[in-house]
C-alpha cells in the first residue's frame, strides 16, 4: 500500500470527522435553543378584547386611537357598566376588567360588585340609550350622553333622564385601558350608580 495515499486518506478522515463535530455542535445549539423557545410559548397567552360590533374604519397607534375606535369603546363600557341587571352584571363585571388598567382595577371591582349586591337586593335593574358622544383624541377622551332609567321590578322608579358620562383611555403598546369611567359633575341628579367608577383623573 502506498504510504502517501494512506497518509492522505488519514487526513481525510480527520478532515471529516472535524466538520461532524461541528455539524453535531451547532445541531446541538440549535435542539437547545427550539427548546427554550417551545418552554417559552407553553402557557403563554395573549388576550385580545375589542368591542364585539366593529363597524366603523378606525386606527390605532401604541399609544392612541382614532375618535372612531374610542367612541365604540366607550359606547361599548357604557353598556357593561350602565345597561345591567341581576343577571347580566357578574358577567358584564368579568368582561369590563378585561379593559381596566390595572392599578385601576380594585376600584372598578368593588363598585360593580356594590352595584350587583344592591341589584339583587332591590331586584333592580339599569338601562342606558346613547344620543351623543363628544370626543377629545388628543386626550383620549369621550364624553357619552343618553337616556337613563332605573328600573325596580321592571317598573321606573324615576322619569328617565338624559346623562352624560366620562370614558377615559390609556392606550400601552396598542392595546386599550380604561382609567375613568364616572358621570360628569353638570347632570340633573345623582349618579346611576351608587359608587360609580370615578377613578383618578387619567395622569
Amino acid at each position: 500500500m502506498d504510504p502517501n495515499a494512506r497518509t492522505d486518506d488519514v487526513r481525510l478522515l480527520k478532515k471529516d470527522k472535524r466538520m461532524l463535530g461541528t455539524a453535531l455542535v451547532v445541531c446541538g445549539f440549535a435542539l437547545i435553543l427550539s427548546l427554550l423557545i417551545i418552554l417559552k410559548l407553553i402557557g403563554s397567552e395573549r388576550t385580545i378584547v375589542e368591542p364585539p360590533d366593529n363597524n366603523r374604519t378606525f386606527w390605532v397607534t401604541s399609544s392612541s386611537a382614532s375618535q372612531e375606535y374610542l367612541e365604540q369603546m366607550a359606547g361599548y363600557v357604557a353598556w357593561l357598566v350602565l345597561d345591567v341587571s341581576p343577571s347580566s352584571i357578574d358577567w358584564k363585571k368579568e368582561t369590563l376588567l378585561k379593559y381596566v388598567e390595572p392599578d385601576m382595577h380594585g376600584e372598578f371591582k368593588t363598585a360593580m360588585e356594590l352595584e350587583a349586591q344592591r341589584l339583587r337586593k332591590n331586584n333592580a335593574a339599569t338601562s342606558f340609550e346613547i344620543k351623543q358622544f363628544n370626543t377629545d383624541e388628543a386626550q383620549q377622551l369621550v364624553l357619552v350622553t343618553g337616556r337613563l332609567r332605573r328600573l325596580v321590578n321592571g317598573v321606573d322608579v324615576s322619569e328617565p333622564r338624559m346623562a352624560t358620562f366620562r370614558a377615559q383611555f390609556r392606550l400601552k403598546g396598542g392595546r386599550v385601558h380604561l382609567r375613568v369611567f364616572k358621570e360628569v359633575a353638570n347632570v340633573q341628579s345623582q349618579p346611576a350608580l351608587g359608587a360609580v367608577v370615578s377613578g383618578a383623573a387619567a395622569r
